[in-house]
């Protein structure tokens, strides 16, 4: 049950309905377009003339459009709906310690232009390379008109200011991105956490998601994050910082980790803790030792294990066993119907697979049958969750209560 929230809710009116009834519609016709209206209200069941209503307004605000008519054995043949990929981009914007990756998406979330910068380490130098290649994806595509920039960053943002409020990757701290971004561009910018973008994606443009009331989705890349759908709600928490678990301590008195604590996950099982493993494989060093190898690339260390460099696979596979360590307080605190891991390290999800999986079933309590399957990577889920951060608006179920 769902409490309501006396002190700040939103008393239902007709529009809400009608709005809640045209948000029904217009993601039934993202998710199973071509249809025609008598398969909409079908799906949805709403009468035919709701639904013929709700279809005419969107062809006029040029959310949608129709398509080719389909066959039938009798009576009048219908008319299919699609969406109108013609009416509005979207400028995405990934934030990662080393590159930054652009994008202008349709509202399918097809990307049909990017761009990439290094991200360079002060935030204020970065908003200045930033706002000129935003300017040119805007520019890409003439004909559409931007609704809007999502941007995903690996820190947390709090939910009231909009600010960054730290990234300990990046080095930066209570910055804001987003109100000079906006004034810069003319456009309304959306910030959020990497994990919690991935998240959205998932429940917006993925097929795995679909039907499942609760998800996690854990970032894994030179930190750690967690993006929880709790019941089918993201769960931000009162400033934003939930899913903060990349920085719980793992490890009692373990390595000192860039937040300031030690023992933190992801000291443990980023892509930066596989490197070190491979650096520490047969050197001297002691085993709490920070020290990176600065010649090799997570990328490099990936292809290494691929090639059957037995250092190279060693060091994912100690990664895999703390990823597991992690995971299991997920599954048996939070028991989600699927735990979806992002990250270069996917793409030896044979190797690590099965690691992870075995060290989730020895450390977790509960038995709770919880799929853990990888994202795949050529779908860039960090950067299609910043198309979904500005969609959401239109698509989102809106707040009522």
């Amino acid at each position: 049950m769902r409490r309501i929230d006396l002190s700040n809710f939103q008393v239902a009116t007709s529009e809400t309905a009608r709005d809640i009834n045209r948000r029904i519609v217009l993601n039934l016709i993202r998710t199973h377009q071509p249809i025609s209206r008598a398969d909409l209200a079908r799906h949805s069941g709403l009468q035919r003339s709701t639904v013929s209503v709700i279809a005419e307004q969107l062809i006029r605000e040029r959310w949608i459009t129709e398509g080719a008519n389909g066959h039938t054995a009798r009576g009048r043949r219908p008319t299919f709906l699609h969406l109108n990929k013609e009416r509005v981009g979207i400028i995405g914007i990934n934030v990662r310690p080393v590159t930054t990756t652009l994008a202008l998406a349709d509202l399918d979330a097809n990307f049909l232009a990017q761009d990439s910068l290094p991200t360079p380490q002060q935030p204020k130098q970065f908003l200045a390379e930033l706002v000129p290649r935003v300017r040119k994806l805007m520019n890409a595509r003439p004909e559409l008109t931007c609704e809007g920039i999502g941007v995903s960053l690996p820190g947390r943002v709090d939910v009231a200011t909009q600010k960054l409020v730290f990234a300990p990757n990046l080095g930066w701290k209570d910055f804001d991105l987003k109100s000079p971004l906006e004034k810069a561009t003319q456009l309304p910018v959306e910030l959020e956490n990497a994990a919690n973008s991935c998240a959205l994606s998932e429940i917006c443009f993925g097929r795995r998601a679909e039907g499942l009331r609760n998800l996690v989705i854990v970032t894994v890349s030179e930190g750690i994050g967690c993006g929880l759908i709790l019941n089918h709600q993201l769960v931000q928490g009162s400033t934003g910082t939930a899913g903060e678990f990349g920085h719980a301590a793992l490890v009692q008195d373990g390595l000192e980790c860039s937040c300031g604590n030690r023992g933190c996950w992801e000291m443990y099982a980023s892509n930066s803790a596989a490197i070190r493993y491979y650096s520490q494989a047969g050197s001297s060093r002691g085993r709490r030792s920070t020290t990176l190898d600065k010649t090799i690339s997570f990328e490099h260390l990936l292809r290494l294990a691929q090639q059957g460099d037995g250092k190279a696979v060693e060091a994912l596979q100690q990664m895999a066993q703390y990823l597991g360590r992690g995971i299991a307080p997920l599954v048996s605190g939070l028991a989600p119907d699927m735990i979806v891991i992002v990250g270069e390290v996917t793409r030896a999800w044979e190797k690590v697979g099965p690691i992870i999986k075995d060290t989730v079933r020895q450390h977790s309590f509960t038995r709770a049958e919880t799929q853990i399957v990888p994202s795949d990577p050529i779908t860039q889920p960090r950067l299609r969750g910043t198309i979904a951060l500005v969609l959401l608006k239109h698509f989102g179920a809106p707040a009522v209560a």
